[in-house]
């Protein structure tokens, strides 16, 4: 019907007909405008959220739009084929990145009726006034875009809009009274209103009491509102998706749910309310989604559940429990995900939890429970994700886990499970065999601080993640492992296995980002070829017996963040070339048999180690004067280099596969061997200890402001202490012991208020010890060994001499008038009264005689040192 339409328009009316094609032409120039207004960035969190929770495809919509094509066809838009106007627009997950301009040509398609921005990031952007053009708009999803501020009143102005979602993600967006009156009031039609992370502090909920009876769903998550919420929107006929979550000062009482409800939905995590109103959920009968978390259940969980046959996801993460679960949870026939991580638990599981035939996700972690898990769990065939960790259960349950086949998460860590590992999981003879592991699409295996003994296990060749540190297995890892190509995380540390590592995890290197091998007894060298197109961010092989040089093939893997070679047998000279890895944060090279100077030939002009933030090379045998050239080039430590992570720690961070996992290194802080299981993104420490380095103490060090710990103990190092340490504002611990130091010990180092540890001991400085401030609470250890130094907290006082007073008898026969008086009174007590007040009265009139001058000065001379050998003849008499 349509192409005969448009042959009607072209010769019977032709005006109508360009009317219609300029419409047309003016909708896709606009477009093309509103385009060009951003840059492609895909985002990892939109990513996620689109791809893995939200079942969207995230991918770049506008690259399909091109000039001089129809926009009608054009990814993620729809006209009205009738007049080709753009009435629909939908650019959410279109990786789309700036500022939204508020004149942009988008608000030059007057006839939209609905718009999707959702999972873009417009970077802080104000939300347009103009947005309340779009009269026509039953549709608006502004979600999770990066707008921020406050949200216009003018969106009041939609009022045919039957969705509206403007959700923050994160960003502070904030929206008045008098605004969100206007909206509850002129949007009659609504029926979806999403309004989470919006800032309404200065709001009462009332407000919210005449929204529209076709309501069907609410969600003010985290909108931090006050005073009580409206008792009728629990009543609205319509409603079947009510969210209040993390509204702590909200109050809910008094309320009761009725048997009338039709909520499927209700998300009451973090927010205060009565054991009645709890009592009451089980009247809600068509509850498919039931969220509790936070919440605390001093009288234990009374819900019956006798009503909820028709519950599918139950989450009661980090509710404070007085008891334990009841038997009756094996009412809910219907669930599917099941939530009780963190959550005071005590006692056993109820054998009812057999009885949840349809669950998927089941997550007991870090609770009380005791006893044995339940063998009914063996029922839940269906069961995908399963979080058994930090619980300290007994016993093994691993043989009874082989009958749940569909597993794709299992994690089993920091329990008291014991023994072997079940036969099937171990390395058989022949690739075929191992093709036979139970669980053939798992991702995530976590068995990791556990008393497991034994074989190393060979994964299932989908695997994502494999960690399986703390336990005591042996015996040497088998080439085979490296058939998991999918492997991004693998953590065999601490354990007992030997052997050389397989040449073959070089290879793996292109898809693996995390391999900690640490604290085992792996001999030989370090895989020699690293694949380019490396992924690896974190290269743990600390505390082995490794030997040999290093390979430069590591330069492949260019997200190198964390290197930690230390506490091994490399023979070699310092690997310069390291320091052209662009994301190199952390190396460590301690306790090696690593040799040679530092220094660094001055024609290269390329930055060496920019991102560096923990550079330790301590116990090995360097030489020669310290790295000048490096430390120059540390921005990160000088606060040139932007620190890029959001995260309190280093790791890295895989939403998909388990979340966020930890770089780990171990390193002497304040003079103490600690075993970081987290790295602090804003530690700095430099450790060049144990070594052979000699020279002075170059003064660059005083750039590295945001240094936290020093250490250059036990070098050959002389000279004084640089007074630039003081600029070290940050510092919290240093360590110049056992050099041959000397000079004194600057009195700005007094003024580094965080200096916590401080040791020169074993140097040769002398004078007297700064004063005051945190040198105060260092003790006579921080510098035994200077026979020079003098003063609080050491035995050994201080000659302190008072200094001279000023010459105000200058030379250049300058008058003077009171300054002078010092002199007069002098006279007068040598000579008498009479006379010093005559000679007074001479030099103020004439001036100072140069033989009065000379006089008085070589009599105050005799006196001086008359007073100091006395002193030192009286130690106890010392002034201190």
């Amino acid at each position: 019907m349509a192409p005969y339409l448009f042959l009607c328009l072209f010769l019977f009316c032709p005006h109508l007909y360009a009317s219609f094609s300029s419409s047309g032409s003016h909708s896709c120039s606009s477009l093309i405008q509103f385009k060009n207004s951003f840059s492609i960035t895909q985002t990892e969190y939109a990513s996620f959220y689109c791809d893995r929770v939200a079942g969207l495809k995230s991918y770049p919509k506008t690259n399909s739009w091109k000039e001089g094509t129809d926009c009608c066809s054009w990814d993620g838009v729809t006209c009205d084929h009738l007049n080709a106007h753009v009435i629909a627009l939908d650019l959410s997950c279109s990786w789309l990145y700036g500022n939204f301009p508020s004149n942009t040509t988008l608000f030059l398609l007057p006839h939209l009726q609905k718009l999707n921005l959702a999972y873009n990031d417009f970077s802080l952007s104000k939300i347009p006034s103009e947005f309340g053009r779009f009269t026509s708009l039953f549709y608006l999803n502004l979600s999770n875009t990066g707008f921020a501020g406050e949200v216009p009143s003018q969106v009041s102005h939609l009022s045919k809009l039957v969705s509206l979602d403007l959700s923050s993600g994160g960003y502070v967006q904030t929206i008045d009274k008098h605004a969100l009156e206007g909206l509850v009031h002129n949007l009659t039609e609504v029926r979806h209103l999403f309004l989470d992370g919006m800032n309404m502090s200065s709001v009462n909920a009332h407000v919210f009491m005449n929204l529209s009876s076709s309501l069907s769903s609410l969600s003010l998550a985290r909108c931090d509102l006050q005073g009580k919420f409206p008792k009728n929107i629990f009543d609205l006929p319509n409603l079947n998706l009510l969210n209040l979550e993390g509204n702590q000062n909200l109050n809910l009482d008094p309320l009761k749910f009725n048997r009338s409800s039709n909520l499927e939905h209700l998300d009451l995590s973090s927010v205060s309310f009565s054991t009645e109103l709890i009592d009451s959920v089980d009247n809600l009968q068509a509850l498919k989604y039931l969220d509790l978390s936070g919440n605390s259940f001093f009288q234990g969980l009374s819900v019956s559940f006798t009503n909820l046959s028709s519950l599918e996801y139950l989450i009661l993460r980090g509710a404070n429990f007085c008891g334990g679960l009841p038997d009756s949870m094996g009412n809910l026939v219907s669930l599917k995900f099941l939530d009780l991580s963190n959550s005071n638990l005590s006692g056993p599981l109820p054998r009812s939890l057999g009885n949840l035939l349809q669950l998927t996700y089941l997550d007991l972690r870090s609770n009380k429970l005791s006893g044995q898990i339940p063998l009914s769990i063996l029922n839940l065939t269906q069961l995908e994700y399963l979080e058994i960790a930090k619980i300290f259960l007994e016993g093994s349950i691993l043989d009874e886990v082989t009958a749940v086949p569909n597993l794709i998460y299992l994690v089993l860590y920091d329990n008291l499970l014991n023994g072997t590992l079940p036969s099937w999981l171990y390395t058989a003879p022949s690739l075929k065999e191992v093709e036979h592991f139970p669980w053939n699409n798992i991702a995530v295996l976590d068995l990791s601080s556990n008393l497991i003994r034994g074989n190393l296990p060979i994964p299932a060749s989908m695997i994502n993640v494999f960690l399986i540190s703390n336990n005591s297995f042996n015996g040497e890892v088998s080439s085979l492992i490296c058939n998991a190509t999918y492997l991004k995380i693998l953590d065999l540390s601490h354990n007992n296995l030997s052997g050389t590592i397989p040449r073959c995890f070089g290879n793996l290197s292109n898809s693996l980002q995390f391999l900690n091998l640490k604290k085992n007894k792996f001999y030989g060298t370090i895989p020699p070829t690293f694949a380019e197109g490396c992924q690896l961010t974190n290269f743990n092989l600390n505390g082995n017996l490794l030997e040999g040089p290093l390979t430069p093939s590591i330069l492949n893997c260019i997200g190198l963040e964390v290197l930690d070679l230390g506490n091994n047998k490399i023979n070699d000279t310092f690997p310069h070339w390291l320091g052209s890895l662009p994301q190199l944060q952390v190396l460590v090279l301690k306790s090696n048999h690593m040799h040679g100077s530092l220094c660094v030939n001055s024609s290269k002009s390329s930055p060496f180690f920019s991102k560096i933030q923990i550079f330790d090379l301590s116990s090995n045998y360097f030489s020669g004067p310290l790295p000048v050239r490096y430390i120059n080039s540390f921005k990160a430590i000088i606060n040139l280099e932007k620190i890029g992570s959001t995260m309190s720690y280093m790791g890295v961070n895989n939403p998909g596969i388990g979340g966020f996992f930890t770089y780990s290194i171990g390193i002497v802080m304040k003079g103490q061997d600690m075993e970081l299981v987290k790295i602090f993104t804003m530690w700095m420490i430099i450790d060049l200890s144990n070594n052979q380095f000699e020279g002075g103490i170059p003064e660059v060090f005083g750039k590295l402001n945001l240094l936290k710990g020093l250490n250059l103990s036990h070098n050959n190092l002389n000279g004084g202490i640089p007074t630039s340490i003081g600029n070290l504002t940050s510092l919290e611990w240093l360590d110049l012991s056992s050099n041959r130091l000397s000079g004194t010990i600057p009195n700005r180092l007094a003024d580094l208020s965080f200096l916590s540890s401080f040791n020169v001991s074993e140097n040769k400085l002398h004078g007297q010890i700064p004063q005051g401030k945190q040198f105060n609470t260092f003790g006579n250890d921080s510098y035994q060994g200077n026979k020079g130094l003098c003063g609080f907290p050491v035995s050994k006082g201080c000659n302190i001499i008072e200094p001279a007073p000023p010459n105000v008898l200058e030379k250049d026969g300058s008058k003077s008038n009171i300054t002078f008086g010092w002199k007069v009174v002098l006279i007068g007590y040598g000579c008498g009264v009479v006379f010093g007040m005559s000679v007074g009265y001479v030099v103020f009139k004439i001036g100072k005689p140069k033989w009065l001058v000379n006089l008085v000065e070589i009599q105050h001379e005799k006196k001086r040192r008359r007073k100091s050998k006395d002193g030192s003849r009286s130690n106890g008499r010392r002034r201190i």
